[in-house]
């Protein structure tokens, strides 16, 4: 099967699809990429033909996520919106023990038939595909990692904001706005000093006109994918706060050092050393700095609660799990769903995609363990697949609901 490849000179010429995952992240990271002279544009559908379409090009062991973002991808190509000649495909590869590393190959496969013509770019840090006219310069991953930064602080916020707001899409206008800002501080070079920029996004959140009536908070983990893409998870967020409740919902940096402290970690259990345990802990101590200086500006200013600290979190997993236990998310579902049931929110949806036998042995087999440990967490396993109704999961969330409500009587 021939490959096709991109090339330098379609930077000009092509439009780069992404698959959705993060929004607030991703419209960040999407920014930057403009930045550089790379068209792209980030998919937000969510209809029952991107499932179809998944099903269609894909066989029925392929996980959940990956069957959503190949779906994805094939039903934007179909819809006539996009010209196949001038349109390439982006798709990040985590590397280690994730099939989902794999699947690239499966998009190939799918677009070999009806658009042969049609590269797909390798997203990755790990020297998995080489060759590619998509070049990551230091400048765009110094900057790729400050979009991390900003946007989980964006998240944090808006999930604190949102339920509470008495003026009806008042915090998607702030959120909205400081995306336009940071963007702009991006194409300016002048990111840096996220302490300045940390206060004014939470003075500027903190003024929005909010219900000082706490509501039920609850916690998302699991599988990265289907713990954040709105597509996989049914817009759980937006589910949740119809129906009264907080989302917490932890931030893409904690993912970020645990990919991270998982190398290093790999390097003590089996005794080497290599250039790519050393930068995974220069990697690591740097985003931990980052982290702590979040925590810092929440913690001063005082109106919001703040993430959990990422040390504290390994902390909690060995007293659970080992930390060498890293497929499907491993250790890192059982530590915050920990840290989560330890500072106040104890009801807990851990969102499993079908097809990730890890994740599903890690999560529902820790669950039990947490709820010895906090006998007051109400911790809920929700499954996501082809075959799954979306009203069969919101069901089975409002009965976990039913029960915070029965239990505050």
């Amino acid at each position: 099967m021939q490959i096709a490849r991109f090339t330098p000179e379609m930077k000009k010429t092509h439009t780069i699809l992404v698959p959705d995952m993060l929004p607030i992240h991703f419209n960040l990271i999407l920014s930057i990429f403009r930045q550089y002279g790379y068209h792209t544009e980030l998919l937000q559908t969510s209809t029952r033909k991107v499932i179809d379409e998944g099903l269609k090009n894909v066989h029925n062991d392929t996980c959940y996520p990956a069957l959503l973002v190949i779906g994805q991808f094939m039903d934007a190509l179909k819809s006539g919106k996009y010209n196949p000649d001038t349109t390439a495909l982006l798709l990040s590869q985590t590397g280690g023990g994730c099939r989902a590393s794999n699947y690239i190959h499966l998009l190939r496969k799918a677009l070999s038939e009806n658009f042969p013509q049609v590269p797909v770019i390798s997203l990755n840090f790990s020297g998995l595909e080489k060759g590619s006219g998509f070049v990551l310069t230091v400048p765009m991953m110094i900057k790729l990692v400050f979009a991390v930064l900003y946007g989980d602080m964006l998240m944090l916020l808006f999930n604190q904001c949102k339920p509470y707001e008495l003026e009806p899409n008042s915090t998607d206008k702030i959120l909205a706005s400081w995306q336009k800002k940071i963007s702009s501080e991006f194409e300016k070079n002048n990111f840096f000093s996220t302490s300045k920029t940390y206060k004014e996004i939470l003075d500027d959140f903190a003024a929005i006109p909010r219900s000082k009536v706490q509501k039920p908070r609850v916690g998302i983990v699991g599988e990265i994918y289907v713990k954040y893409s709105p597509l996989a998870n049914n817009h759980l967020e937006e589910f949740l706060i119809s129906e009264g409740c907080e989302p917490v919902v932890p931030g893409l940096l904690d993912f970020c050092m645990y990919c991270a402290i998982n190398n290093v970690n790999d390097g003590k259990l089996y005794d080497f050393k290599n250039k790519t345990t050393f930068f995974n802990k220069i990697g690591y101590d740097f985003f931990y700095s980052k982290q702590k200086q979040m925590i810092s500006a929440v913690k001063k200013h005082g109106v919001f609660n703040t993430p959990h600290d990422f040390e504290h979190l390994r902390h909690n997993a060995d007293k659970y799990i080992h930390q060498g236990v890293k497929m499907g998310e491993g250790w890192l579902i059982p530590a915050e769903m920990a840290a989560l049931a330890e500072t106040g929110t104890e009801n807990i949806i851990c969102t499993q995609p079908f097809g990730c036998l890890p994740n599903h042995i890690v999560a529902k087999g820790m669950s039990r363990v947490i709820k010895e440990a906090f006998p007051i967490a109400n911790i809920v396993a929700i499954d996501y697949d082809p075959g799954a109704t979306k009203v069969n999961q919101e069901n089975r969330i409002k009965l976990m609901l039913a029960n915070i409500k029965n239990r505050n009587k």
